[in-house]
């Protein structure tokens, strides 16, 4: 079966695309390079043996969507990653967030209801809930107003296919991520931020390998038990391995709904100094870091009640913190060399 993965030279997207083939499943990767390297390709290859197949397009270019439909007629789902995900940037830029992660989502159902059925997964993500009142967040949780416009794209987002699922032939899961971090246990694949990065793991390994002269920890006055905000970080192997499963359950038809949403993470919360304490753990060695004041945009605390992915999906995130620290520093060394 051909599945096409968009954005699938991005950090999430090229391990989903080894899990993928991994499965026996053809991949079709679309990327415009925009945010990732075409080197990504090499590494899909040398860990699953297969070269996925590629096409540089820009998905905000309508004409090139369609000529991509018309060319693989035998696409059988659709797993969308190809979005921009920096909050910061998105607040400078808001325009920019809109082009690129709803007018291409558009362009894209625009062909999938085309068929007669299609399979679609959507890379969404714990944004959506804003600080939500209680802990740990369950699907259920209201959507709150996003506090940046990266964030409205996703809620958007997540309305529109909900709005083009009812009108047409096709069957969606919605995936709520929350932090992914780490890299491929072969290192041959892992995060590749461009410029200074604005998540919080390859800044650390960052800083260790000299290339920041610290890391900022911004906030240590958050009710919290040491202070520093809290999130649920997961490996990305394991959340790669959860769209497979996703997209299995459409294409078997398992799904109870035509719009399904499942959150992604682990369950458990941690903090940004208990990050950096696995990061040290790791590595043996002492991370630089100041306390800063709280930057604006983020919540106290977010980390999933994973419940419904663990019995529904049949899913569980299996690696631990320092397990994905660990990852991470070897990416981080192997790519600095």
């Amino acid at each position: 079966m051909k599945i096409l993965v968009t954005g699938g030279l991005g950090f999430i997207g090229s391990h989903t695309v080894v899990e993928l083939q991994n499965k026996g499943f053809e991949v079709l990767i679309v990327d415009n390079l925009y945010n990732s390297s075409i080197d990504v390709l090499k590494g899909i290859e040398s860990i699953s043996g297969i070269a996925p197949h590629f096409k540089n397009i820009d998905m905000r270019d309508k004409t090139s969507v369609q000529a991509l439909f018309k060319e693989y007629s035998d696409i059988a789902g659709v797993i969308h990653f190809a979005a921009s995900k920096a909050v910061g940037e998105s607040v400078q830029n808001p325009l920019l967030y809109y082009e690129n992660n709803i007018a291409a989502l558009v362009y894209l159902l625009q062909e999938l209801q085309q068929k007669d059925a299609a399979s679609f997964i959507f890379s969404s993500s714990c944004t959506v809930y804003g600080q939500a009142e209680k802990m740990p967040i369950t699907e259920d949780a209201p959507v709150q107003q996003p506090m940046s416009p990266y964030g409205n794209t996703k809620k958007v987002g997540e309305e529109i296919i909900r709005d083009t699922a009812k009108a047409s032939s096709i069957n969606a899961i919605l995936l709520r991520y929350f932090n992914p971090i780490g890299a491929h246990p072969s290192a041959a694949i892992g995060e590749l931020p461009i410029g200074v990065p604005q998540n919080l793991v390859p800044f650390i390994t960052q800083t260790a390998i000299g290339l920041r002269q610290e890391l900022s920890v911004f906030g240590d006055d958050y009710p919290t038990q040491d202070g520093t905000a809290v999130r649920d970080y997961i490996h990305v192997v394991d959340l790669a391995k959860a769209h497979v499963i996703a997209l299995e359950r459409l294409l078997e038809k398992k799904n109870s709904d035509k719009v399904e949403t499942f959150n992604l993470g682990t369950g458990t919360g941690s903090s940004v100094l208990e990050v950096i304490q696995s990061f040290e753990r790791v590595s043996g060695q002492k991370l630089p870091y100041k306390i800063v004041p709280r930057r604006e945009g983020d919540v106290t605390e977010a980390y999933a009640n994973t419940h419904k992915a663990n019995t529904v999906l049949g899913w569980k995130a299996e690696s631990t913190l320092d397990e994905a620290m660990a990852s991470a520093w070897k990416w981080e060394q192997k790519i600095r060399k």
